[in-house]
């Protein structure tokens, strides 16, 4: 971590002494951001070389970094404020900004309005006028609150004077919440804050309070279910797109969901198929889908996957066994196991311990070659994986064939060696396959939003509010893999699909389809022309 841009590098009992500040409040902040690093110093070691139980998790120990930061900032601040004084009063001139406080470039895309600072006369000591001979341009960020405003639709109506043909009016438009309150914007941002944001229904209440809008939880909750059963079209038709793809990520984490009647919390699964074919410059765009099931065995595993035909990459979770067999209807299923799962069972194992270091020094090579390759084309990957991971990894083979019998029997790593050579053909499917990853790590970030969420909400009412839950997360999360902004998204299609019928086409209203009309152009069709530039 670097060092304070406003402490001494002092080399000696009394070095840099003379540099430090008069000012007793800035002296104070500056020590207490010094002595926060150091706490965070203390922290990044626990959590990366500390035991399992005293390890942090990781939104924990980003607080303390913000908090940290925080610190930081306010012994510049008070720095900022000193160099001002002493400019002001000629004492000394005033420092160069630390590099830290750098502006960032803001986007393009960003309304900008220009604020012209003239000098106090324009008239120079001599008599003539001033002349403008360049400028100085800066920019700052700035925002303008979000304000809640009444939308107010009017449909006149007309009568012929000349005769009785009757009364004509404009037809209604439809809406997500007939004759309700909200616009498909406004239902947009409270999908967005309660999904995307993990705001509970409860805390957006009390915000619509603050600006002196009476909407009760009950309301919001009606108008959130509203708004996905007019967007579930779009996730059934993402699950058929899913499964027709060649190639499917895999995983599942718990989530405790209120069983009826009882007043207690059952534990169920939200399974993810996540589709990214960007490591290796593959055509199809990404998408994640989420799937609420009662269980993790077999039987929710098919239930998942239908009779998927293709390569699954998925940790070696014995729900899997029965794809891939030779009888039944996933017998075209080729299984990719995580070596990422495998290189955690030899953490576990001891990190530390002469046979588990040299398993994890083993493997490391072979992610080395991994990350060296990565964004190649497959053919690309496949030849340099034949030339110079295959190799190693047979060697890793017969290195764990022959040390696995010398190793006490039942101890943590035997039985991650006894794990490897079980599964052999599944860890090294990747060998031969330039589209395949080397791990399940694709699947496993996918699942991420769902454990925030969990720590929000702690659990859902019932189990269609998993099912709800796993609807929206599959379009939020698909449109931050499109880098498409998911309100943008929402709001738009939200209007545009309550206009149509069952029976109506919605492939324009697919986020890997959907067209942003200030570009013209699909997010996914974007980003493959910013990749070729």
């Amino acid at each position: 971590m670097a060092a304070h841009p406003e402490l001494p590098a002092a080399t000696g009992p009394e070095a840099g002494y003379d540099e430090l500040p008069d000012d007793v409040e800035q002296l104070k902040a500056m020590l207490l951001a010094e002595r926060a690093r150091e706490h965070i110093l203390k922290l990044i070691n626990r959590t990366t070389f500390g035991k399992r139980s005293e390890k942090l998790p990781a939104d924990q120990l980003a607080l303390a970094l913000e908090d940290q930061a925080v610190a930081l900032g306010e012994a510049q601040g008070l720095q900022d404020k000193t160099d001002e004084e002493t400019e002001r009063y000629g004492l000394v001139p005033r420092k160069h900004r630390p590099a830290d406080a750098q502006r960032a470039s803001l986007p393009a895309h960003l309304p900008r309005f220009e604020v012209v600072i003239e000098p106090d006369s324009l008239e120079c000591a001599c008599g003539g006028a001033l002349h403008k001979i360049g400028e100085d341009r800066s920019e700052r960020l700035d925002i303008i609150p979000a304000q809640h405003r009444v939308m107010v639709t009017i449909r006149p109506r007309y009568a012929c004077r000349c005769c009785t043909d009757g009364v004509h009016q404009a037809s209604a438009p439809a809406h997500v919440v007939p004759g309700g309150l909200p616009t498909e914007a406004l239902i947009a941002d409270v999908l967005i804050n309660k999904y995307c944001d993990h705001l509970p229904l409860y805390r957006q209440s009390k915000i619509f309070a603050r600006q002196g809008i009476e909407i009760s939880r009950a309301t919001l909750a009606n108008w959130v279910g509203r708004g996905i059963a007019a967007l579930m079209p779009i996730v059934t038709r993402m699950r058929v797109d899913a499964l027709a793809r060649s190639r499917l990520f895999v995983d599942e984490t718990t989530v405790k969901v209120l069983a009826p009647g009882t007043g207690k919390t059952k534990t169920g699964y939200m399974w993810v198929i996540v589709c990214d074919e960007r490591a290796h410059g593959g055509a199809d765009p990404p998408l994640a889908l989420y799937t609420y099931l009662p269980g993790r065995g077999k039987m929710w595993a098919k239930q998942l996957l239908g009779a998927y035909q293709g390569i699954l990459q998925v940790d070696a979770w014995q729900a899997y066994d029965q794809f891939g067999q030779e009888e039944g209807a996933n017998v075209g299923v080729r299984k990719s196991y995580c070596w990422a799962h495998l290189r955690r069972k030899f953490i576990d194992a001891g990190g530390d311990a002469p046979v588990a270091q040299d398993a994890l020094q083993r493997i490391a090579e072979i992610y080395r070659i991994e990350k060296e390759i990565r964004g190649r084309h497959a053919e690309e990957r496949l030849a340099i994986r034949q030339k110079r991971s295959r190799p190693l990894i047979d060697k890793l083979h017969e290195w764990f064939a022959a040390t696995s019998p010398r190793i006490m029997a039942g101890s943590a790593t035997s039985d991650a060696m006894k794990y490897a050579l079980k599964r052999w053909a599944g860890f090294t499917r990747f060998l031969d396959d330039g589209r395949i990853e080397i791990d399940n790590n694709t699947a496993e970030r996918a699942i991420r939003p769902v454990t925030l969420q969990r720590k929000n909400a702690l659990f859902a009412g019932h189990q269609l509010g998993a099912e709800n839950w796993a609807a929206i997360a599959s379009l939020v999360e698909t449109c931050k893999m499109l880098d498409i902004e998911p309100y943008a998204y929402l709001s738009d299609v939200l209007a545009r699909i309550i206009t149509r019928s069952d029976t109506d086409a919605i492939d324009d209203l697919l986020p890997y389809n959907w067209v942003d009309t200030n570009a013209g152009q699909t997010a996914f069709e974007m980003s493959n022309l910013a990749s070729a530039a």
